[in-house]
């Protein structure tokens, strides 16, 4: 069954499309992507399907619990929630097929290159996602290692690119968990996030540290294809604003990719890319539906137990976004998944009835520092399982980066959101 397991992966993405237009077929969609993690659990990772179970236990007991004192929420509530959320995965894992071979055999050097290296992996991660990291990293490794310094301009450039990329899974969460949120309200404060972020890791590198650094080969022809899909995002969404960015994102990203693709001919690219490489995203389709299946079991509760969840007498005021920011970061930074800490507190402060969009940006706050500072995390664990990185020195490069962020962030909250 493996060998069609990469064409269920794209049936969901296709069957959600449908359902759309006719809502009785998410039940197909459904079946479909429970289908994908049942089928390839032999080859999930460990970490993800120990966090999984976890989820999925904590999740039912909830929700058999809730159910036994009269509170069901319904099928979709608890096996689908997550499914717009797997769409857009699947959607953007196309446009790995867009990625560059490497430009040029040398590797430049000094403070242009920490520049342009930054600026390569924020840009062309924020459409081609993870798989940038492994281009970047592979063609920057001496020895299978990677210096300090590289090692967190690539996490922390990469990551911070969840303030802002409508490409990034963060932005479908954000959009998922905090509904009414409008994605240009967050777009501005993003923006100027992931520049902070970008331009603190420049000058720790440049004019701190002063170590020469060896970067990457990048042009910028290379980083016209992010630009072009980023782009007509946000202008399609200016003029039709009632157009689902969710669904907006399913289509542009799989028709980019294809108009874009490097491999030829384009059928047997697309053929091994359905076949092999888009199997990788197993991980996340049992990640998040478990998610899904746990956010249900706790908002069920809250509706059992009104009294012990309500938090009426609290204001969503700035001291209460710093707060709840320093728990999720730090939580993120212990190894949870920043979908299960946004999964926990959504269901807690949409009750106090929060602007969505200061809501959303909390959460991509919380996803753009913790993954990109945490040895434990999604980017972490790739720096070191595949260039042999230390999590204590990944820590310690990144603890003070985590405090400026998470004060920036707070900031920045104050300044925009009043």
């Amino acid at each position: 069954m493996k060998k069609y397991t990469g064409a269920m992966i794209v049936a969901t993405l296709v069957s959600y499309l449908i359902s759309e237009f006719y809502p009785s077929l998410r039940i197909v969609t459904a079946t479909l992507a429970w289908a994908v993690p049942l089928l390839m659990w032999r080859s999930l990772g460990k970490s993800a399907l120990q966090q999984a179970l976890l989820l999925l236990s904590i999740g039912f007991i909830a929700v058999l619990f809730s159910a036994s004192k009269g509170v069901y929420l319904g099928w979709q509530q608890i096996f689908a929630v997550n499914l717009p959320l797997l769409a857009m995965f699947v959607a953007v894992a196309f446009l790995t097929l867009t990625n560059h071979a490497i430009e040029d055999p040398t590797l430049p050097k000094g403070n242009l290159a920490v520049v342009t290296t930054a600026l390569g992996t924020h840009f062309l991660g924020a459409v081609i996602n993870l798989s940038i990291l492994f281009v970047f990293g592979d063609r920057l490794q001496k020895n299978g290692t990677l210096t300090r310094e590289q090692m967190f301009v690539l996490a922390r450039s990469f990551s911070a690119a969840a303030w802002w990329s409508p490409f990034f899974i963060a932005t479908g969460v954000a959009l998922t968990y905090a509904p009414d949120m409008a994605w240009k309200e967050t777009l501005v404060p993003g923006i100027l996030m992931s520049g902070l972020a970008i331009g603190y890791s420049v000058v720790e590198v440049s004019c701190i540290r002063k170590k020469e650094f060896s970067g990457y080969p990048i042009r910028f022809e290379s980083l016209l294809v992010p630009m072009f899909l980023a782009g007509v995002v946000v202008c399609v969404h200016h003029f039709w604003h009632g157009i689902n960015i969710l669904n907006l994102i399913c289509v542009v990203a799989p028709l980019g990719a294809f108009l874009f693709m490097k491999g030829r001919p384009r059928r047997a690219a697309l053929l091994d890319f359905v076949g092999k490489k888009i199997l990788s995203v197993n991980s996340q389709f049992v990640l998040f539906l478990a998610a899904g299946v746990f956010s249900s079991g706790l908002k069920s509760l809250t509706y059992v137990y009104p009294e012990f969840f309500s938090l009426d007498a609290v204001e969503f005021s700035p001291l209460l976004f710093t707060v709840v920011l320093c728990g999720m970061i730090v939580v993120g930074f212990m190894g949870v998944h920043p979908l299960v800490s946004i999964a926990i507190v959504s269901p807690l402060l949409l009750p106090l009835h929060p602007d969505h969009s200061r809501l959303a940006f909390l959460f991509l706050c919380s996803w753009a520092v913790s993954t990109g500072s945490s040895p434990l995390s999604g980017v972490g664990l790739a720096m070191v399982s595949r260039y042999h990185a230390s999590p204590r020195q990944i820590i310690r490069s990144n603890y003070h980066y985590v405090i400026v962020m998470w004060l920036a962030a707070s900031l920045v909250n104050v300044l925009y959101f009043g």
